[in-house]
């Protein structure tokens, strides 16, 4: 997995002590027809044979997830999550509503690095781009029909489930 040069240099000087990171997660949604949606599409509209999630299967372990990444220091998340999608994914998209935030990990890995993260979700609008696993973080990038998606750890099926549901507030987890 590729590592943000910020981070290996935060690593430098604290080696494997746990760190504080935020993350995001971006659920990205487009109609099933695969063309771009006309501009106030609702998925309230839709059924979930019309509607399609992308997908990315992880190089690391293989489970299937929505796009993941790391907030940049002072990026915004919401631009942090369409930057991911399009490094990950080649796809471009639109963050429209805040799906939730909640704390991830502590996340151990092989080499030592321990890792918690304030993840902050969003569904997202695809604006166009044809998914491929564009920079060796996921061998596989596609988009599947919401009722058919891959099996998902809980985490990311309720942040899906989410953003297919169309609730204007955000989830917090307690």
């Amino acid at each position: 997995m590729t590592t943000p040069d910020f981070v290996l240099e935060l690593r430098r000087h604290v080696g494997h002590a746990p760190l504080w990171m935020p993350g995001c997660t971006a659920v990205v949604l487009r109609p099933a027809d695969s063309a771009p949606a006309a501009p106030g599409w609702s998925l309230g509209d839709l059924d979930a044979r019309d509607v399609e999630v992308l997908c990315v299967r992880r190089a690391d372990d293989g489970a299937w997830t929505p796009v993941t990444g790391i907030v940049d220091p002072g990026e915004e998340p919401a631009a942090a999550a369409e930057r991911e999608v399009l490094e990950e994914a080649d796809v471009r998209a639109r963050a429209v509503r805040l799906l939730g935030v909640e704390v991830v990990g502590p996340v151990t890995y092989g080499n030592g690095d321990v890792t918690t993260y304030l993840d902050v979700a969003f569904a997202c609008e695809w604006e166009g781009g044809r998914p491929r696993p564009a920079d060796g973080e996921n061998t596989e990038a596609r988009f599947v029909r919401a009722d058919r998606l891959p099996e998902m750890n809980a985490r990311f099926t309720r942040t899906v489930a989410r953003a297919l549901g169309g609730e204007a507030g955000a989830a917090f987890v307690r």
